[in-house]
């Protein structure tokens, strides 16, 4: 007999919540089969049966689980036989805490089919809760409170800017989005040109394990994205080793999901180095907190009408001192001049 463990889903949550079983009790599945929901604090995940059999449900929908808990069991007794069972209703597949809000203000399944969401979780039905005084806070903002405050807690972290021009790079990038057919702007340029400077500045890449820095492959560089609907920090992964269109399309997936809130868990996991995009308004500073598991925060904002931007980096102190941030920025100036996109396609 299998088991169907959770697995670990990020390096932030300590316990999940089993939203919904997709497939009943006593139900043969496939080992490539879908059969459960697991919402973390920013993404839902569907985990796959692992194994072929009969699956038993061991938790609850509307459990907390943790990393490594048996849920489930996949073996080779008889399905349960279940005689009349009525097909399942049209419509979206509503989330446990999503129903409990839906029922405490009365809201028609006019108004959840409205969404126009395959999966309606607490976030979608909050959106449709309007005039209260008091309300919850997401849970997508919920786990950026919970970030903010261990950095501020175990994060000695400093701050260093200088001005850069853009001009010449944005200009390359608008040529450059009618070659890829995809957007091309800041985040682009700067997630290559830090990218381009992980093999000379290994620890801005690197995390914290008690008196060692842990030092990473590639770098993998979140972004923040925030429109709306919760901060995310969605991750381009290796994006040392990715053309410009794979960057492109990579962020352009990640901005289209945070209209959502849909990311897959692995999308919004493993950045070692974070860009800060502040480029709404007239923003001519920023001061970013570094997100825990990191060493660094890039702030990004917005050019003025010459082309030049305060382009700031906070960094934890433990690891990076002032002299060696202040080159990585110079470092990071030059690379911005010089960026041509590299490999495009």
């Amino acid at each position: 007999m299998a088991e169907l463990r959770v697995p670990k889903l990020n390096n932030n949550d300590t316990e999940y919540l089993l939203v919904e079983w997709l497939v009943p009790d006593g139900t043969p599945v496939h080992e490539d089969d879908a059969v459960v929901l697991v919402e973390t604090s920013k993404a839902t995940e569907e985990l796959p049966a692992d194994a072929t059999g009969v699956l038993r449900h061991v938790v609850k929908a509307g459990a907390w689980c943790r990393p490594d808990e048996v849920i489930a069991t996949v073996g080779d007794d008889a399905p349960v036989v279940v005689e009349d069972t009525p097909a399942p209703s049209e419509g979206p597949l509503v989330t446990a805490p999503a129903q409990a809000i839906i029922d405490a203000h009365g809201i028609t399944p006019e108004q959840v089919a409205a969404l126009g969401v395959r999966l309606v979780r607490r976030a979608d039905v909050e959106r449709l809760v309007a005039g209260a005084k008091l309300r919850e806070l997401p849970r997508v903002q919920r786990a950026v409170a919970r970030a903010v405050e261990v950095s501020h807690q175990t994060i000695p972290a400093a701050y260093v800017a200088v001005r850069m021009d853009l001009g010449p790079a944005l200009e390359r990038a608008k040529a450059l989005t009618k070659e890829v057919r995809r957007p091309v702007g800041v985040a682009e340029v700067f997630v290559q040109a830090v990218a381009g400077l992980h093999d000379e500045f290994p620890l801005f890449f690197a995390a914290l394990q008690g008196n060692h820095a842990v030092l990473s492959e590639t770098p993998d560089i979140g972004v923040t994205v925030d429109l709306g609907e919760g901060l995310y920090v969605p991750v381009v992964h290796d994006a040392a080793g990715r053309t410009l269109k794979d960057v492109a399309v990579t962020l352009m997936k990640h901005r289209l999901a945070a209209t959502t809130g849909e990311f897959k868990e692995s999308d919004l996991s493993g950045a070692n180095f974070v860009v800060t995009l502040h480029t709404e308004g007239e923003v001519e500073m920023a001061i970013p907190f570094v997100f825990p598991g990191t060493a660094c925060a890039l702030a990004v904002t917005a050019p003025a009408d010459e082309g030049s931007a305060l382009i700031g980096l906070a960094y934890d102190h433990r690891l990076i001192n002032g002299r060696d941030a202040s080159l990585f920025l110079a470092a990071l100036r030059t690379a911005v001049a010089q960026w041509n996109g590299g490999a495009v396609v």
